[in-house]
């Protein structure tokens, strides 16, 4: 992926929506690289939607201003709509998720609608960038480390390239920029999040059911991507879209003749 940024077409979106504080800060991000920069995200916040797409309703776009839009949708139609039809004339060079508020670590990967706007974006052959600020105990975001650290950091990544099938996560420490200790390329850990469902009753009697809260573990890999963010460090980890698992495909073709 040879690539020159300063040259680059880029599509942001994110699962937020188009008006949070993190894709503000990813599009002042985009346009210290570029001056080709559009934005394409959902309308409402779409946190955990995953990769999922819309396919039994219609989608509609609303133009806010020049290479602005928002979709009546999920974080994947935004880049699936954006790649192929409001740039088809000329694909995005690269694409940008995010800034997410909160971390997206370890098994979290699976449900985040930051993660998916990467994904599809890799599976429509445009290298993809998941960002992620994480939040400290108190709920603060410090918006200032993804800023600080987001240009140089995507200007490496776009260096050192990366194979077709593979999409970049990124997250940002809940520190002052500052007191980030460095980047570390990383495998994600294991960490489940929301396993318990509480089950409360509303004003006519009925049941109703809340997923949550966020389950931490005690167990921290060393080395994994939490583990880093906990040390205040930057964690970027390449994660593979082919699911497959080689060893076991082998075992079962030979079980199975």
């Amino acid at each position: 992926m040879a690539l020159d940024l300063s040259k680059a077409r880029i599509l942001l979106s994110n699962d937020d929506g188009i008006n949070a504080p993190g894709l503000s800060v990813l599009e002042r991000i985009a346009r210290s690289l570029s001056d080709d920069v559009w934005v394409v995200a959902p309308e409402t916040e779409q946190s955990a939607a995953s990769h999922s797409l819309t396919l039994q309703l219609p989608l509609r776009l609303r133009q806010i201003e020049e290479r602005r839009f928002a979709v009546d949708g999920r974080p994947t139609d935004c880049a699936l709509l954006a790649i192929n039809m409001l740039m088809r004339d000329r694909k995005p060079d690269l694409v940008l998720s995010g800034i997410n508020f909160g971390r997206n670590i370890c098994d979290d990967v699976t449900y985040s609608g930051t993660i998916a706007v990467a994904m599809e974006a890799t599976l429509l052959g445009v290298p993809a960038i998941a960002l992620s600020q994480a939040v400290d105990a108190a709920g603060y975001t410090d918006w200032a480390t993804a800023e600080h650290w987001g240009a140089d950091l995507v200007r490496r990544l776009v260096r050192a390239s990366w194979p077709d099938t593979v999409l970049i996560n990124v997250n940002f420490p809940a520190c002052s920029a500052e007191a980030v200790t460095g980047v570390r390329v990383v495998p994600h850990g294991k960490r489940k999040i929301a396993d318990d469902v509480c089950q409360r009753v509303d004003p006519r009697g009925r049941a109703y059911y809340w997923i949550g809260p966020l389950h931490e573990s005690d167990e921290i890999s060393p080395g994994c991507d939490l583990a880093v963010l906990l040390e205040n460090g930057i964690a970027v980890t390449p994660l593979h879209l082919d699911l497959t698992h080689r060893a076991t495909l082998e075992a079962l073709t030979t079980a199975l003749g």
